[in-house]
């Protein structure tokens, strides 16, 4: 029998072995943590449950096509619930937009509030479906790097649509023409973090993102984002594969132009495909450094990183839902301070997830879990302890200012994540949550390929091709698979 190796346990790494292990290999998940899942894990805080990491659930037919193509019934592993609403924006002057997933509603909350017409920014999020549905087949779903790719019929759509994809400037000045309010602007500026950008300095073409929040939907896990990992876990284990975790790869061997073998702390492993799930830059800095290092990619700018802080907060604010954004009053500001300053700023944009208003078992009665976050630069010997003290101190005051309260008499459990603790349990390079950067128009051919040189040797997850993110992890996953056959 054919057999693999997957290096790593993220969620493209565990996709990875139920796709391979259906084509037909004995497929072994190598996880180096006590736990699987990446990033995408979860904690536990007295009576408080957090989602670890990734906190927004877009595209869950990528979840379901692994259970169809598997013939078992999701939800026997699974389930989810549509959100009403996709965020809650709060600015200093006191205005609280609510982005409803209902468009008539959400355009009532626009002209309301905002005193201006919905037309814009709903031919904006109509363009930005039509900029995914051209792209999609050709930067999301094959490789890049692959001349097949070129010789699609579907390549025809994406090359008429570039006169409309705004590739040659920044998401930000494509927002100042296509919205018309400073406050929606903001709001559209923020789809650049989806990928550690700045919207400064990214493409326009991320405009694109918005449409599978806003047009396509955002959802809810159950109980809650680690329960991805588990399912498609508890699948993958259903279907064969096996996983062994406290396990640290060493060294991959060559022979023969192909990999021979996979060395441990535990032992020697031999397989006929490896699939490395490990941020490609650590692996090429590690288990990967005897091979030829494919420079002009590994140098590309890292992406941001992110401090967060896990709340046990002792009382409930009516005025807060699943996602909540308390933005910085100096955007552009804020993101010289983290791409060109590497710095964070004093009056940073604030992210709090609160699962437990959906799930109400992640926190006690009359409680509830916050996720809080917010975007930092990848670590580059910074005093991440002095940083983290005066950033947590920023963000109370954010939060104070804006939700008109004392946070810290609430506060009853905390734990927190940096750049450093990211790297240590992630491996990702300097902490960086996505790998490299979109700050540059060709920032996509300069990802790593889901191929290499080496025959029998794949990559996947966030930092190699199509990107970060569970959806693009899972793409990536489904592209590796394919190229194997």
């Amino acid at each position: 029998m054919k057999t693999a190796i997957v290096i790593g346990s993220g969620v493209a790494g565990i996709a990875t072995s139920i796709r391979l292990q259906l084509k037909g290999y004995q497929t072994t998940v190598l996880e180096k943590n006590s736990y699987l899942g990446g990033k995408l894990t979860e904690i536990q805080l007295g009576n408080f449950r957090f989602d670890a990491g990734p906190s927004l659930f877009t595209s869950p037919n990528l979840i379901e096509e692994l259970f169809h193509i598997s013939k078992k019934n999701m939800t026997d592993y699974f389930d989810y619930e549509t959100c009403d609403i996709s965020c809650n924006y709060f600015f200093d002057d006191k205005t609280h937009l609510t982005f409803y997933a209902d468009k008539q509603k959400l355009k009532n909350e626009i002209e309301s509030k905002l005193n201006v017409s919905f037309k814009p920014l709903e031919k904006y999020l109509k363009l930005s479906e039509y900029k995914y549905e051209a792209t999609k087949p050709i930067f999301l779903e094959k490789s890049l790097h692959k001349t097949s790719t070129y010789f699609s019929k579907k390549l025809i759509k994406c090359i008429q649509a570039i006169p409309k994809l705004n590739l040659f400037e920044s998401l930000d000045k494509t927002n100042n023409k296509a919205l018309n309010h400073p406050k929606l602007i903001q709001i559209f500026n923020r789809y650049a973090t989806y990928n550690g950008s700045s919207p400064y300095l990214a493409s326009g073409i991320l405009s694109l993102i918005p449409h599978l929040e806003l047009n396509q939907g955002s959802f809810f896990p159950k109980s809650g984002m680690h329960s991805i990992t588990k399912a498609l876990t508890k699948l993958a284990t259903d279907l064969g594969v096996q996983f062994i975790t406290n396990i640290s790869v060493n060294e991959l061997t060559k022979k023969d132009e192909i990999i021979h073998s996979v060395k441990t702390n535990n032992g020697e492993y031999q397989a006929d495909i490896i699939v490395c799930n490990a941020d490609v830059k650590t692996a090429y800095d590690t288990f990967l450094n005897k091979f030829n290092k494919p420079y002009k990619i590994l140098e590309q700018e890292r992406s941001s990183s992110g401090i967060i802080f896990y709340w046990g907060i002792n009382k409930k604010f009516s005025n807060l839902d699943l996602h909540n954004i308390l933005f910085s009053s100096n955007y552009k500001e804020e993101f010289n301070h983290i791409f060109n300053l590497k710095s964070i700023y004093f009056d940073p944009t604030v992210y709090i997830n609160i699962t437990s208003k959906k799930n109400k078992d992640d926190a006690p009665e009359n409680a509830e879990n916050w996720f809080v976050m917010v975007n930092v630069p990848s670590d580059e010997n910074h005093n991440w302890e002095e940083i983290r003290l005066i950033t947590r101190k920023n963000i109370i005051n954010k939060i104070n200012k804006v939700l008109d309260t004392n946070i810290e008499d609430y506060i009853i459990e905390e734990d927190y994540l940096d750049p450093t603790r990211i790297q240590i349990r992630t491996s990702s390079a300097g902490g960086a949550l996505y790998g490299s950067s979109s700050n540059s128009r060709n920032a996509a051919f300069f990802r790593h390929p889901n191929f290499s040189e080496i025959k029998n040797l794949f990559f996947v997850g966030g930092s190699v091709h199509p990107g970060g993110g569970i959806p693009l992890c899972l793409n990536s996953a489904k592209i590796a698979t394919e190229l194997i056959d």
